[in-house]
């Protein structure tokens, strides 16, 4: 099952894919923000291209995992890409992922403010690694 992930960002969404059989995870791209429409078009063609199964998309919840004003952004978009694809969209609690993947990228002495497209690409990849694992578990 091919996975897309993405990280939901009101002005640049990161995207990544698991391979075919669901074991790795690979950066695809940052969409940066349009309008709302050129925006789903290019994810639904994406999908298409990439033969996606299934979507993990990360919602931001608290330590407490209550909602807040991103998660309920979120939650909308979710709503609407729901309705413009037929495969299922799963969540997954992403509340550190973007701080991860800043550590990961000094680790990699890359700066963010360089290169925030590879930053969104790490942080939609920590979420479905972390999918992966819980569907693993």
């Amino acid at each position: 099952m091919r996975y897309l992930s993405i990280d939901f960002g009101l002005k640049r969404i990161g995207l990544a894919v698991s391979n075919p059989a669901g074991t790795m995870v690979f950066p695809l791209k940052t969409i940066v923000r349009g309008t709302r429409q050129a925006m789903f078009d290019e994810l639904v063609r994406l999908i298409h291209e990439e033969n996606i199964d299934a979507i993990v998309l990360g919602i931001p919840l608290g330590v407490q995992e209550e909602k807040n004003l991103t998660s309920r952004q979120v939650v909308n978009f979710r709503k609407s890409l729901e309705r413009r694809v037929d495969i299922p969209v799963h969540t997954v609690n992403e509340a550190f992922t973007t701080s991860e993947a800043r550590v990961i990228m000094k680790k990699h002495k890359t700066r963010e403010g360089k290169d925030k497209k590879s930053l969104d690409q790490i942080a939609a990849m920590l979420i479905l690694e972390t999918f992966l694992n819980q569907r693993g578990s």
